[in-house]
C-alpha cells in the first residue's frame, strides 16, 4: 500500500485545513487509516483513525471536536478536516495504513505534510 499525504500549509490560529491521504492500492477499503503528527523535538503523536468502511472513527482528546476524519473509498482517499486550529497543532502530519483496528505500529506510512499554525 502506497500512501501520499497532502494538503498541509500555513494558516492562522482559528483557521481550517483539510489534509488528504491518497492510496494507489486496490484493497484500500481493507485498511484502517490513521493520522499522526510530529512536532520538532517531540515524539510522534496519534491524531485520529478511521476503519476501512469509514463507520468507526477514533480521536485523540487533543483534537476531539475540532478535527474530523472521513474517507471516500471510491477515490481511495482519507481526509482529515482540521478546524479551529491552534499553534500547538503545528507539526508534520503523516497518514498510515494497517489491516488491524487495534495496532501499535502501522504497517504502511506515507510521507509527511507540514502544517503550521501561526498565532
Amino acid at each position: 500500500v502506497q500512501l501520499q499525504a497532502s494538503g498541509g500549509g500555513l494558516v492562522q490560529a482559528g483557521g481550517s485545513l483539510r489534509l488528504s491521504c491518497a492510496s494507489s492500492g486496490r484493497t484500500f477499503s481493507s485498511y484502517a487509516i490513521g493520522w499522526f503528527r510530529q512536532a520538532p523535538g517531540k515524539e510522534r503523536q496519534f491524531v485520529a483513525k478511521v476503519s476501512g468502511t469509514g463507520i468507526n472513527t477514533y480521536y485523540a482528546d487533543s483534537v476531539k471536536g475540532r478535527f474530523t476524519i472521513f474517507r471516500d473509498n471510491a477515490k481511495n482517499t482519507v481526509y482529515l478536516q482540521m478546524n479551529s486550529l491552534k499553534p500547538e497543532d503545528t507539526a508534520v502530519y503523516y497518514c498510515a495504513a494497517d489491516r488491524r483496528w487495534f495496532v501499535e505500529e502501522y504497517d504502511y506510512w506515507g510521507q509527511g505534510t507540514q502544517v503550521t499554525v501561526s498565532s
